[in-house]
């Protein structure tokens, strides 16, 4: 089945998803289960991905950057959720929650030796806020930067970072003054700074390929000339991040959503029961009609939120809703495809029970299901 046309879309964007189309089918579908199972995937995929505009797609020109509008990001987050694995999804697109803030905050000269190499793929690059201690409530972090000098000496820790193991550039956030949000600043951190380790996190529920991770700051030196922003400025940043973070994993899990319908009609098509195909059966057809219910309600809400996005409105509350959206509706395709594909659905190799298993993962990061609810009322004034 295709994407439901909208008028949001021009012949432009239908090329680009054309050719997105067919890298994803020739250079990630072949290989995404394989690359899944063993818990990893080529670093030279990045530089694949960079040769077909996946990583120029909305970055500044000057920087190597192709400055085009919300939707080619729209259509770059669902034609990559085709291959049915969310880690690789992760990890490959995680410099759309790293970079941002150095581009808009960062000093020319940081700037000019990071983005231009990780829009190439030659560099990795990673956002870390979440710590041991807390996730979502970003107020209470506690890895500290203290000034010294020409130098922030920071110390602390950060996990579940994705990319975590294979980044070479981390936006960092860090206390640099007083309790709560108008003490946080953001570093950039490059990843031979000494003093800086990683552990890699294993026996994930889903997103098995990505290199997620537990950081560790012990003294390192950053130089001030790495602080995005002023000082103690850092919490805008984050929440501007967190605003297109949660747009494109609502494109993402509303994408993963139609992976599992049209997989779930493919095997329906196919497999035969009491003398007639799973598609002939009613009770068959009316889980298509309630998954094409959510799946297209919920691509009508991010489209045209996208489009106000990108004509200068920040409607926070209606983004947060959405993510939530976008999770139950995924969730529900998920279930659903998995019940009818019934013992298929229950193995190893199938799209639809690597997506089951990736469902809380996009529930629970970038805002979690309960925090996007209370944001959002609060975001209404209530």
């Amino acid at each position: 089945m295709n994407t439901v046309s909208s008028p949001f879309y021009t012949e432009e964007h239908e090329a680009y998803r054309d050719t997105l189309r067919a890298f994803v089918g020739k250079e990630l579908e072949p290989h995404a289960a394989q690359w899944d199972e063993e818990g990893t995937f080529p670093r030279e995929l990045y530089r694949k991905a960079a040769e077909v505009g996946l990583f120029a797609a909305g970055y500044p020109e000057q920087y190597g950057g192709l400055d085009l509008d919300l939707f080619y990001m729209l259509i770059n987050a669902q034609e990559l959720a085709r291959a049915g694995v969310g880690g690789l999804h992760a990890s490959l697109m995680s410099h759309h929650i790293g970079l941002p803030p150095i581009i808009r905050a960062g000093l020319p000269a940081l700037k000019d030796k990071w983005v231009p190499a990780v829009i190439r793929g030659d560099k990795i690059s990673a956002l870390a806020i979440t710590e041991p201690g807390g996730g979502s409530d970003v107020a209470a972090l506690t890895t500290t930067a203290r000034r010294d000098g020409d130098h922030y000496v920071v110390n602390g820790s950060k996990t579940f970072i994705t990319s975590g193991m294979r980044a070479d550039i981390y936006t960092v956030a860090v206390r640099t003054g007083e309790p709560g949000h108008k003490g946080i600043s953001l570093l950039a951190i490059e990843r031979d700074t000494p003093g800086f380790t990683r552990t890699q996190l294993e026996k994930k529920m889903g997103w098995w390929c990505s290199d997620t991770a537990t950081l560790y700051f012990d003294n390192c030196r950053v130089p001030v000339e790495n602080l995005l922003g002023e000082e103690n400025q850092g919490s805008k940043l984050i929440m501007q991040n967190f605003n297109s973070e949660r747009l494109f994993m609502a494109a993402a899990c509303t994408a993963y959503a139609r992976v599992c319908l049209e997989e779930m009609i493919e095997y329906g098509q196919q497999r035969s029961t009491f003398g007639k195909t799973l598609m002939e059966h009613q009770v068959i057809r009316h889980k298509v009609a309630d998954m094409c219910m959510r799946i297209n309600a919920t691509q009508a809400y991010l489209e045209q939120l996208t489009w106000r996005v990108q004509n200068g409105q920040n409607p926070v509350a209606d983004v947060c809703l959405l993510k939530n959206q976008a999770t139950q509706t995924m969730e529900y395709c998920a279930r659903e495809a998995v019940q009818t594909l019934g013992g298929a659905g229950y193995l190893r190799g199938c799209k639809s029970e690597r997506i089951y298993r990736e469902v809380r993962v996009n529930a629970i990061g970038g805002g979690a299901e309960e925090i996007m609810r209370d944001l959002a009322v609060r975001q209404m004034g209530l």
